[in-house]
């Protein structure tokens, strides 16, 4: 009963991307080694936090998460209970800070998420003897960063890579289809009402795109999940890409992020599906969960 309060309680409270030390707090502390502030490039926000399972296995997969916060807020601390979860199921997860609004607007934010993932890619033979796959994945904004890094070659490109390098990638209520804008907090991030059409993951959705998770909650009312998941899952599928999707009930814009901490996974098996098709996606050398566990379903 106190822990339902309390998931209602923290759910009310975090009607934004911010105050997430609750989270932090009440997720576990177990499961994991973390490598904190590591520097992918030489501006203050160009830094990252690594979180290596404690049993790391040979080839384990690496997970790049974005966090969201409409370009213009969050940071790396507040998201230990994404690197706990995944680490806690054998997944290096990295986790950066990127450049925001006001001090950039696009693309400056994906050339930091791009240059994030190449460090990642340059140094994983620091923590593995045998390199493990590589994901991309992310929330909100992030889910948006993570989407173009996959579907639009330019930012990687940038770096001397390619969206090939990737296994797959991940979407937590991401905003893939959002022109014209009418957030007035997101319009200057994207020169509103100049905005350029190849700003949206949707146009970029192509044959060479990696395979996609892409979850999203029945009660978002920030990123309408028919118009963004759904519609992106569609493109993605008239085009031969493997796509798993599933918008789950009862979940908003936030509490779907909220189901990766430990306390909160049984409001809906997101960290399940998110973990399963990491597996499915990295191959049978890599560790899994049961089978029984990854029957989830994809609408």
């Amino acid at each position: 009963m106190l822990l339902r309060k309390l998931s209602v309680l923290l759910t009310t409270l975090l009607a934004g991307c911010s105050a997430l030390s609750p989270v932090n707090w009440l997720a576990s502390h177990d499961g994991y080694q973390k490598l904190s502030n590591q520097s992918y490039g030489e501006l203050p926000r160009q830094q990252l936090d690594v979180y290596l399972p404690e049993k790391l296995e040979p080839g384990a997969p690496v997970v790049v998460f974005y966090y969201g916060g409409s370009w213009s807020s969050g940071e790396r601390a507040q998201y230990r209970f994404v690197g706990q979860a995944l680490a806690s199921r054998g997944i290096i997860t990295v986790i950066p800070d990127y450049r925001l609004y006001p001090e950039v607007r696009y693309p400056d934010f994906l050339r930091d998420s791009a240059k994030a993932l190449a460090w990642t890619k340059a140094h994983q033979s620091d923590w593995q003897q045998e390199p493990g796959p590589l994901f991309v994945m992310g929330h909100s904004a992030g889910a948006y960063n993570a989407a173009m890094l996959a579907l639009d070659p330019r930012w990687l490109a940038e770096e001397q890579l390619s969206p090939e390098m990737l296994s797959g990638w991940i979407g937590l209520a991401g905003p893939y289809d959002f022109l014209p804008i009418r957030n007035p907090d997101v319009q200057p991030v994207f020169y509103h009402p100049d905005t350029p059409v190849d700003s949206q993951p949707l146009v970029h959705a192509s044959a060479k795109s990696p395979p996609a998770l892409l979850l999203a909650g029945s009660e978002d009312d920030l990123v309408d999940p028919e118009r963004n998941t759904r519609q992106l899952a569609q493109a993605l599928r008239e085009q031969g890409v493997a796509v798993e999707s599933d918008v789950l009930d009862d979940l908003g814009h936030i509490k779907i992020l909220l189901t990766l901490a430990s306390p909160f996974q049984h409001w809906a098996p997101v960290i399940e599906q998110v973990s399963c098709f990491i597996s499915a996606q990295a191959g049978p050398e890599a560790s899994s969960p049961s089978s029984s566990d990854c029957m989830v379903p994809s609408r």
